[in-house]
């Protein structure tokens, strides 16, 4: 007989994933702070009162795949734009916070390797919590904190790296030693990621069809993490890099047969994975309280001065480093990129953690001293960032008064008139060559034209009525009617499962024509 008990923990973090989010949209919190809740009950339960994760299970599995669609779906030009502010602040910050961070838990009695360590766990801001928290910023900022977490991560980890091995005594440290280290772990893994990105590209170029296709794009990201942490490199960051460069090639080489179904496919994934983090998260509380060595008062106090100096650190930066960088840089362009200090605070307050902090923690070596001190001053600091802050962030907003950002809808109307108008100067070329109908090709140019007018005035426009909208709106409604059709035939014995599936297919990618998908929900 089998142990059913690993599969009894799958189902009830599954269920604590659906469950929890279903809640958190039905009362208007954000999920995670739901999901952490969820995991702490759990963990009283008799089946999972001594659950743990293994630290490997979150760095390897689950942080490549969160990661690498986090990427995917990041605009590169944003981060572009504010690339100098990406780079200080997930690099200038994260040794700011380690350093802050250091300072206060030796001076509340941990010696200063081990305040090193702690630094470090705690050091980065987690990109899937800020996305599922911060999900309310402008376009802009939001960009600029899910790029700030993508890869402040490397640094971290790095510095983490470096503060464990000095703890353990593998070795001493030197001035010279880290810049090395953060050499090697920014320009390798930058370099594994392009190069794992042109592989992935070329082995869809020998391997075509969408199974074959969808698998590379499953393989990517773990193959970068892999070979760039062979090399000593960041993982992190060559993951990163990979999904940010097929996310530029990709729509050249990808065919929209292989991204409708590998898209769905990473969005249910990193659903799925993303609310395990935060579960996990919470099943681990129980176990970091009854381990801890000494007066449980102490440790949650630590984390209290810990998550304030988190959250202090990064106030200090947001409204020191902006006005240093005016000082230096008086160009017009950066000029108009300045943000006032009543609407930089929705950045400063978002500097949540996550899964990559509970990562480290877990990681400590058992024979660091204060290992499990440790872990219940990073669950702290994880439970503060998010339930405290992240409650707090909506009444913030309410109070930073940011802009109307309607940017993205702009360009999304450009690009549909720019589609439109390149497909009907096409048009004539492309029926020729086709030998369409002149019937058929008046008929479509009709509609482009519709189309473009309607963009003209505004796809809202009350005075223009669309009859082409309203036969999609009543051709998507027969489809329920036409599947039931079917399916009753299969019912009835009429026809073959196999011809079911076939006209499901066909009505499916119907319904996906009339109703596309979102590929950044």
């Amino acid at each position: 007989m089998y142990d059913p008990h690993p599969l009894l923990t799958l189902v009830l973090i599954g269920a604590a994933i659906l469950v929890g989010t279903a809640i958190a949209r039905r009362i208007g919190l954000a999920p995670p702070v739901v999901l952490l809740v969820a995991g702490v009950l759990l963990s009283l339960t008799p089946a999972l009162h001594d659950f743990s994760v293994s630290p490997e299970v979150v760095i390897l599995l689950f942080l490549p795949a969160l990661l690498y669609w986090e990427a995917l779906t990041t605009s590169l030009r944003e981060i572009r734009a504010d690339l100098r502010t990406v780079l200080l602040s997930s690099i200038v910050l994260v040794l700011m916070t380690v350093l802050t961070v250091a300072v206060v838990a030796h001076a509340l009695g941990l010696p200063w390797p081990i305040a090193f360590v702690l630094g470090a766990v705690v050091a980065p801001t987690d990109a899937t919590a800020v996305v599922a928290v911060a999900g309310r910023l402008s376009h802009r900022q939001l960009t600029m904190l899910r790029a700030e977490s993508l890869v402040n991560d490397g640094t971290a980890l790095v510095v983490f790296a470096i503060a464990v091995s000095v703890a353990t005594g593998e070795r001493q440290l030197t001035w010279y030693g880290p810049l090395g280290d953060f050499a090697l772990s920014y320009v390798g893994g930058a370099a594994i990621g392009l190069a794992v990105a042109w592989l992935s590209l070329q082995a869809r170029k020998l391997m075509p069809g969408t199974p074959l296709e969808s698998g590379i794009s499953v393989l990517t990201p773990f193959a970068a993490f892999l070979l760039a942490e062979e090399i000593q490199a960041s993982g992190v960051l060559a993951v990163v890099v990979a999904g940010l460069a097929l996310s530029q090639a990709g729509p050249r080489t990808i065919s929209a047969r292989v991204r409708l179904q590998s898209y769905p496919f990473w969005q249910v994934t990193t659903f799925l994975l993303n609310g395990a983090l935060f579960v996990l998260i919470g099943l681990q509380l129980n176990g970091a309280v009854r381990a801890v060595d000494g007066s449980l008062g102490h440790a949650f106090g630590m984390a209290l001065a810990v998550a304030g100096t988190v959250i202090g650190t990064r106030f200090l930066y947001s409204y020191t480093m902006p006005y240093l960088i005016r000082a230096l840089d008086r160009r017009p362009a950066q000029r108009l990129r300045r943000v006032s200090a009543r609407h930089r605070l929705p950045n400063a307050w978002a500097g949540f953690r996550g899964a990559v902090s509970l990562a480290a923690a877990l990681a400590v070596p058992s024979s660091v001293a204060h290992r499990n001190e440790l872990i219940i001053i990073t669950f702290g600091v994880i439970l503060v960032t998010l339930v405290v802050q992240g409650l707090t962030l909506p009444a913030v907003l309410r109070w930073a008064h940011l802009p109307a950002d309607r940017k993205l809808e702009e360009e999304y109307v450009l690009a549909q008139r720019s589609a439109m108008e390149a497909g009907l100067e096409a048009m004539p070329e492309a029926a020729r060559r086709l030998g369409v109908s002149d019937a058929a090709r008046a008929r479509l140019t009709a509609d482009y034209q519709a189309k473009l007018h309607r963009l003209a005035l505004g796809e809202e426009s009350p005075d223009e009525p669309d009859e082409r909208l309203e036969a999609e709106l009543l051709r998507n409604e027969l489809l329920s009617v036409k599947r039931a059709t079917v399916v009753a035939l299969r019912d009835h014995h009429v026809i073959s499962d196999i011809v079911l599936l076939r006209i499901q297919a066909q009505l499916d990618a119907e319904e996906n024509r009339i109703n596309p998908p979102s590929t950044v929900d």
